[in-house]
């Protein structure tokens, strides 16, 4: 076997890299979090990779008081969640509705998840297995916003919950398209529970593991070596190699982790269809120290080693999706936080461990890539970044510039990238993270029943990265199914 990376180092968006110059700290640079990556899967390869639970699902600053308090959801102290619950919402109904739609997506995620690295079923069978009409409705057939106007009577709950439905996806909570279920969906099945782990080492340790497993399965791993061209009969392939020869090589199964419309082009067809589009700004920071919030009730450690909503209320969200929409920048843009740092310190060397240094992982919502296009698109970074920035100082007790730590030479360690960058720097269209819009884990046509969701028109050319069906994430999902459509699914 094979592999073509046409970057220097392998992994495409699940790497680690030092992102300041002179400064010890190796970011997980695109993607961060594991959720979909099956245990069968590690077990399977071998692989060395430590996934870790982080105790503080989220903390969500309240902005209708300026943040003086908060959402804290504690996976580890029921009755610290409890008691934040009452403080924000002033009675235990919302409570019970939280804890019940968690119960329901969790047993739905326990029937569901494992069934992502087998054959397809039907949708009829796939609701047969889920056997629950009401979590059926709520998840594959309403909009998610009927369910959360039904469930949830604050705004500030809503919020929380409809943000697994828009990382990443450009959607409204009552599109009728269902884009923002499906992105709901699988943000709430992941290991049959839901939780999102943070790989120890950060995402290029995960690559590594993979790495190592392929080499010791006698595969041959390419860097520096861009594909160009499939051959139409899927015989063989054109490689560009770093000093710009190209070759041709033979191919009996070519696999593909590149999107559908990469694959087009890589054919020489033009693809049909809207293009895909993705919808938000990455930003990652190093912090000389946390900083301070304006609720005296939790600690900075607390509130930052899970997911820290910041302006993410359902009016909010849905405030930003239509300036978006409209072309505009968001008055102020929801974004969420989380420090990588607090859960695995050993991405810091020692002396910034040392000097209390933590990371930042910033991740903007309803940043389409329309809003970026035309020029070099560095006006709208620019203020699409500083819109963000203001949008984060607003639920703090002191500008985040203040902590921003600076490197050797005085910049500051931060940088931002839009979905723009990630077309021109991995090769993403539209800098879609999921490679496309998220597809239903069931075959939509009669045709694809008892396929691996993996195959396309053109024989002996199989997807295996995020744009296959059941795709979506670091997962490895694709590629074992098109691994299994190879091997006739033994």
């Amino acid at each position: 076997m094979l592999l073509l990376e046409r970057r220097d180092e392998l992994g495409g968006a699940a790497v680690s890299e030092v992102a300041f110059p002179g400064v010890d700290a190796r970011l997980s640079r695109y993607s961060y979090l594991v959720s979909l990556l099956p245990r069968a899967i590690i077990d399977e390869l071998g692989l060395d990779v430590r996934l870790v639970r982080r105790r503080v699902s989220s903390y969500t600053p309240d902005p209708r008081v300026g943040g003086r308090r908060g959402l804290l959801v504690d996976a580890g102290d029921g009755a610290a969640t409890r008691a934040s619950f009452a403080r924000v919402t002033g009675d235990s109904r919302e409570l019970a509705a939280w804890e019940a739609l968690y119960a329901r997506t969790g047993r739905v995620a326990r029937k569901v998840f494992p069934t992502l690295a087998e054959p397809l079923r039907s949708r009829a069978e796939l609701r047969r297995l889920v056997d629950d009409e009401e979590a059926w409705r709520m998840l594959f057939e309403e909009p998610l916003g009927v369910m959360l106007a039904r469930e949830f009577d604050d705004d500030l709950v809503a919020g929380v919950v409809l943000t697994d439905a828009l990382i990443g996806t450009f959607a409204g909570a009552d599109d009728v398209d269902l884009r923002q279920n499906r992105c709901f969906l699988y943000h709430v099945i992941g290991g049959g529970t839901g939780d999102w782990d943070v790989p120890v080492g950060g995402m290029g340790a995960v690559t590594d593991a993979l790495a190592h497993a392929a080499r010791a399965a006698g595969a041959e791993l390419v860097t520096g070596a861009e594909v160009v061209a499939i051959d139409g009969d899927a015989t063989a392939v054109v490689v560009r190699d770093a000093d710009g020869a190209e070759r041709t090589i033979a191919a009996g199964q070519v696999l593909v982790n590149a999107a559908p419309v990469e694959l087009d082009r890589l054919l020489g067809r033009v693809s049909v269809g809207a293009a895909p589009e993705g919808a938000q700004l990455k930003v990652n920071l190093l912090l000389s120290r946390l900083p301070r919030l304006r609720d005296a009730s939790v600690a900075p450690e607390q509130a930052f080693a899970g997911t820290f909503h910041v302006n993410e209320t359902a009016t909010q969200l849905q405030r930003a999706y239509e300036e978006a929409a409209a072309g505009r920048i968001p008055t102020l843009p929801p974004c969420e936080t989380y420090c990588h740092s607090l859960t695995d310190p050993t991405i810091l060397g020692d002396e910034l461990r040392a000097a209390g240094v933590q990371t930042l992982t910033l991740f903007g919502l309803h940043m389409p890539a329309r809003l970026f296009a035309g020029g070099d698109g560095t006006a709208a970074r620019d203020a699409a970044l500083a819109a963000t920035l203001r949008s984060l100082d607003s639920v703090l007790d002191e500008p985040l510039d203040d902590v921003l730590l600076r490197d050797p030479d005085g910049a500051p360690c931060l940088e931002v990238r839009t979905p723009r960058d990630l077309e021109d720097e991995l090769r993403m269209p539209g800098g879609n993270i999921f490679h496309r819009d998220l597809a239903w884990p069931f075959a939509e046509r009669e045709d694809e029943v008892g396929t691996w969701g993996v195959e396309t028109d053109v024989p002996h050319v199989l997807l295996c990265g995020a744009g296959a069906r059941r795709g979506g994430g670091v997962s490895g999902i694709p590629g074992r199914n098109a691994a299994m459509a190879v091997l006739g699914g033994v």
